[in-house]
């Protein structure tokens, strides 16, 4: 399998670049990509350089996120004088926003993890999410953006904290055909509550490898598949007598249930 190194060049944490390099990544899996060395808060020419000479050295692809053009510059220079392939992940976007709208970048970098409200937002969301995770307090669903409802492994927590990540306050409840849904669930507003379902062939195989990672060699009925779908009938039951939207998670990421949720309650 060929190998090939990828330098990874920021004036931030690098974030945004992982993400791209991540998707991008993707569409070779026959290539041996997973050499990708990250550069963070490179902010003067000096270190910019030293790490360019070294990407030349090594004959590693570079991917830069630079917001100071003098930076973008340099590894422009550097570029063309050395035969260095680079990608420039931001400065083109930039130039047609600037463009179009006549302004210019404030060319900060770090512009969008800087301490303003909506991060302060963010971790209140969080913070929120941790505390009425799992049915914990029935009182956070009055008080949440979103509240999730759905059997065991539906991904209930890891979706409440991807959208506290975003702002949301998510509040989520385990559902049970045995045990009663908390009173304050039916005074929220139904727009506000989104049923997760699966199939049933899913959640036995999530539930069983749940099992063997807890050590238990034998099937329970958590596992079962006829059990299973007792619990999702009655979980469907429940959704209808709310009248709540629902979306099915199996062979969807975290990030497009996400996308589906809130396209939900901005209806």
């Amino acid at each position: 399998m060929q190998n090939i190194k990828i330098y990874l060049i920021t004036d931030s944490v690098g974030e945004t670049a992982k993400k791209i390099i991540s998707a991008v990544v993707a569409q070779f899996p026959t290539v041996d990509l997973s050499d990708v060395q990250l550069y963070p808060f490179t902010n003067d020419k000096a270190s910019l350089l030293e790490i360019l000479n070294d990407a030349k050295k090594e004959n590693a692809l570079v991917a830069i996120t630079l917001v100071d053009k003098s930076l973008v510059a340099c590894v422009k220079k550097f570029s063309d004088t050395h035969d260095l392939a680079y990608v420039d992940f931001m400065s083109p976007l930039m130039h047609l926003i600037e463009e179009r709208s006549g302004e210019q970048p404030t060319q900060e970098s770090g512009s969008v993890h800087r301490l303003n409200q909506a991060y302060f937002n963010r971790v209140a969301a969080i913070e929120f999410a941790v505390k009425y995770d799992d049915g914990k307090d029935p009182k956070g669903f009055l008080n949440a953006d979103i509240v999730l409802l759905g059997v065991s492994r539906t991904s209930k927590t890891p979706l409440s904290m991807y959208l506290a990540n975003k702002g949301y306050k998510v509040a989520n409840l385990p559902i049970i055909p045995e045990v009663e849904v908390a009173k304050e669930l039916y005074k929220v507003d139904p727009r506000k509550i989104i049923g997760l379902t699966s199939t049933s062939e899913s959640l036995s195989n999530i539930r069983s490898y749940r099992e063997q990672t807890l050590g238990l060699k034998t099937k329970s009925m958590y596992s079962d598949e006829k059990r299973i779908l007792e619990e999702l009938a009655y979980a469907d039951t429940l959704f209808e007598q709310l009248g709540i939207e629902t979306i099915d998670v199996s062979k969807r990421s975290i990030e497009e249930s996400s996308m589906l949720i809130e396209n939900l309650i901005q209806k």
